[in-house]
């Protein structure tokens, strides 16, 4: 497969954006089930430095599955968490972009062939610009669709929030720039990701609340594919991400430097949590205390088989979601060997001992037993920590949002060339 064209993040269509594109400052706002997440950056450039840092829990009821449930509270949680990262950066920053969650988020690589009536005219941008506004139609009507079957018939608005080109064949050659080519059949892969209307209007009145103008919202996989591809668009990364948070488990798969689509399933750190509150018929809070005690071999000897016992259920049950959810990616002749995991869902030793010593992947296309590693904060492309307190991968995801808000910023101070990528890179923002 030929190099990919950069991934580009899409701006949300009529969102509230009063953004000068020369912003010093940028926030990536992480709304996790469990904790809130905000990063402050000062921009350098093509890379960022990360200057403040808040984080704060969330209550059980604010959250649900990834989704905002209690807007009220979750802008109180947002607002501690910004006030320690701007106290730590010693600037008020007002430029963010959040990133969107849950199972109702789709994200998936659509192929659409389109047969040219005359094969002997030199594709021209308007051609493709109308060739790839088709497949974005497509990819709704598929998206809707399949939220409709899921939801029992019932319809719902969405919004496309992220839009990535990944390649371009015509005639069966494929070519990184289509302008001038003659030919008949033309195959675009277009990677879109859309999310009900209800969760980013949550999204739009939590940011007009904490007075943010809202850069971008991101399909949180989406992010993360974006902090670990970068800016370099001859990228050749190949892996699968993983994103387990408190709610929910995300993953991305990336072949070739191109995000091939995007999976969610409502298993995470609750669910664990859960699992020990029914096994001791303790409080959920306690049993999240048992649960974060077992990492650290702080439990009573005759505790840990009880609670390990407990977790292997729950482990199989999410392990079944991961087969699922990758064995739906069938466009892949076999899937990459690198699982990269992050999130606060994923410190949980036993869940990488599921992965690392178990035969779960033998019914999945892969060519060799998967390797399985955390994305560390320094892997993260362009983005560097000035602060010391971004330590671990519990943080990738706000370092994924960061990352999508500069690629934002680059498209935007760019100034215009007429080449086919920044007019696709303006075509797909809008």
């Amino acid at each position: 497969m030929l190099k990919k064209l950069k991934d580009l993040s899409s701006s949300l269509a009529g969102s509230k954006t009063k953004t000068n594109a020369k912003a010093q400052y940028l926030v990536g706002l992480d709304i996790g089930t469990e904790f809130v997440k905000a990063l402050v950056a000062k921009v350098q450039g093509d890379r960022m430095e990360v200057v403040g840092v808040g984080r704060v829990h969330q209550d059980y009821n604010d959250m649900q599955a990834g989704a905002i449930a209690d807007i009220a509270a979750v802008v109180a949680n947002c607002n501690a968490a910004l006030n320690k990262a701007e106290q730590q950066a010693g600037i008020s920053a007002r430029t963010a972009v959040l990133g969107i969650a849950g199972e109702l988020v789709k994200g998936t690589t659509t192929t659409v062939k389109f047969n040219r009536k005359n094969a002997e005219k030199a594709l021209d941008i308007a051609e493709v610009e109308h060739i790839i506004g088709r497949v974005q139609e497509r990819a709704e009507t598929k998206a809707k669709q399949q939220l409709a079957w899921e939801l029992g018939g019932k319809e719902i608005d969405i919004r496309l929030v992220n839009s990535a080109l990944v390649s371009i064949e015509i005639d069966g050659y494929a070519v990184t720039n289509p302008i001038g080519f003659q030919g008949k059949e033309v195959v675009v892969q277009l990677y879109t990701a859309f999310a009900p209307m209800i969760h980013i209007g949550a999204l739009e009145r939590t940011a007009t609340e904490l007075d943010l103008d809202l850069l971008a919202v991101a399909a949180e996989p989406f992010a993360v594919s974006r902090s670990v591809i970068g800016d370099d668009p001859n990228a050749t990364m190949s892996a699968i991400l993983m994103d387990v948070g408190g709610g929910t488990t995300d993953i991305a798969v990336v072949n070739e430097g191109g995000v091939q689509g995007t999976k969610m399933f409502g298993i995470g750190g609750r669910a664990f949590t859960r699992s020990i509150e029914r096994a001791l018929n303790v409080s959920f809070t306690q049993a999240e205390e048992v649960k974060l005690a077992l990492g650290t071999n702080k439990l009573p000897s005759n505790k840990v088989p009880i609670i390990e016992k407990a977790l292997d259920k729950t482990l199989e049950v999410w392990l079944s979601g991961i087969e699922l959810a990758l064995s739906e990616f069938t466009s892949l002749d076999h899937l990459p060997h690198r699982i990269l995991l992050c999130g606060g869902g994923s410190s949980l030793d036993m869940l990488v001992d599921k992965l690392e010593q178990t035969s779960w992947y033998t019914k999945l296309p892969f060519t060799r037993k998967p390797v399985i590693q955390h994305i560390r904060p320094e892997q993260v492309v362009g983005i560097v920590d000035k602060t010391a307190s971004v330590t671990d991968h519990t943080f990738i995801t706000a370092m994924g949002l960061l990352r999508v808000g500069l690629d934002t910023l680059q498209q935007e101070d760019s100034q215009p060339s007429g080449s086919f990528r920044e007019k696709i890179d303006r075509m797909l923002r809008t």
